[in-house]
């Protein structure tokens, strides 16, 4: 094996020079790609086919994406709400210019990073939440409610040896929660921490169609290639797709879905504030309203999340690069991380239908072990 990957390795070198760019992969959204506007607001264009008009609830939406919202009751009435429980007071505080989150400085606060709990796994494979705690930990608390806990992160090198002797270190997150304020954690209690990923590109993978996903599929390793990847198949039979285990369908319910969980904001989509039976004061707080965020608020994020650009990429046609996806490809990193896809038709909004993009991405769930 070892001597087929350095055949491989001198077979690119050797043809590096004649290796050209895909068309097209340098447009990684297809026509929607961003290609006016680089550095610090890079993520934050709205995709470049959008007409001015169906621009006008993207910016919308970004207003909505970055308000800090308040705790209930306030005479701002349009953006009370917060908590009881929560994780941000903004979407932006996770997702700083639509980027992704940073990891913790060691002692710090998880600002742009979750804590997932849960206490095993249902016959369907899902997270069974704690009970006391719920499915994530919240850390914050508005007024006369105590936050759930406070996540302490020590990170530890982890020393190792590549195959041909270089040495590196990496780190590995070690993860505490101290002072639970509503009892002791199960014995039985995982937890994952999750960074907040990056927010342009999401509609154009809702709009891949699922029988493209169902074709990707292969549970059993079928043409035995030693992959398994399989559907997330949700309990109303749709496909999970967004969430770092496909549990959101659509980029409404995974906006949804981040209102409630990190914000404790409630839509129609998650009606109940986000306290367990055993968290009577959270239950028992004001609220912003029934619903705190209307449909007409949420419809204007998703579009906004839905509709962010994703940038040209650079350097497409670097002689580096193109050595660098070739050994992407011979070494059969594209197995899972698919290059590129045509979205279908998608009618919530045809501006994302029948483009060529580059997710590098098949959907799936795969078992890391």
């Amino acid at each position: 094996m070892r001597s087929l990957l350095f055949s491989s390795l001198l077979l690119v070198l050797a043809c590096g020079d004649s290796l050209s760019p895909h068309e097209g992969e340098a447009y990684p959204g297809g026509t929607t790609t961003n290609v006016f506007l680089f550095g610090a607001q890079a993520y934050s264009q709205p995709a470049a086919n959008l007409s001015s008009e169906r621009r006008a609830p993207f910016f919308s939406g970004n207003a909505f994406f970055n308000q800090a919202w308040v705790t209930a009751p306030s005479s701002t009435t349009a953006r009370d709400g917060l908590g009881p429980l929560f994780n941000a007071a903004a979407c932006s505080t996770c997702h700083f210019r639509d980027g992704r989150g940073a990891p913790p400085d060691e002692g710090g606060t998880l600002t742009t990073v979750l804590v997932r709990l849960s206490i095993g796994n249902d016959e369907r494979g899902a997270p069974i939440p704690d009970p006391i705690y719920g499915g994530q930990l919240q850390p914050f608390a508005t007024a006369g409610v105590l936050g759930e806990a406070r996540p302490d992160v020590q990170w530890r090198e982890v020393a190792g040896t590549y195959g041909d002797g270089t040495a590196y270190t990496l780190r590995r997150p070690i993860l505490t929660l101290a002072d639970p304020a509503y009892g002791t954690f199960d014995p039985a209690i995982r937890t994952g921490m999750r960074a907040a990923p990056h927010m342009i590109g999401m509609g154009l993978l809702e709009a891949i169609d699922r029988a493209q996903l169902e074709a990707w599929a292969d549970p059993e390793d079928a043409d035995g290639d030693g992959i398994h990847g399989e559907l997330q198949i949700l309990a109303d039979g749709s496909v999970g797709r967004f969430g770092w285990k496909a549990e959101q369908p659509t980029v409404r319910h995974q906006t949804a879905g981040a209102f409630h969980g990190d914000l404790g904001l409630t839509t129609s989509l998650f009606p109940e504030p986000p306290c367990t039976d055993a968290q009577t004061e959270c239950r028992a707080a004001p609220t912003g309203g029934d619903p705190e965020v209307d449909d007409e608020m949420l419809d204007r994020v998703a579009f906004y999340a839905a509709t962010l650009a994703p940038p040209a990429r650079n350097a497409a046609d670097d002689p580096e690069v193109l050595r660098g996806r070739e050994l992407f490809g011979r070494f059969g990193c594209e197995s899972c991380h698919v290059p590129s896809v045509t979205t279908g038709d998608f009618e919530a909004i045809p501006e994302l239908s029948n483009q060529r993009i580059w997710p590098y991405t098949d959907l799936l769930l795969h078992d890391m072990g």
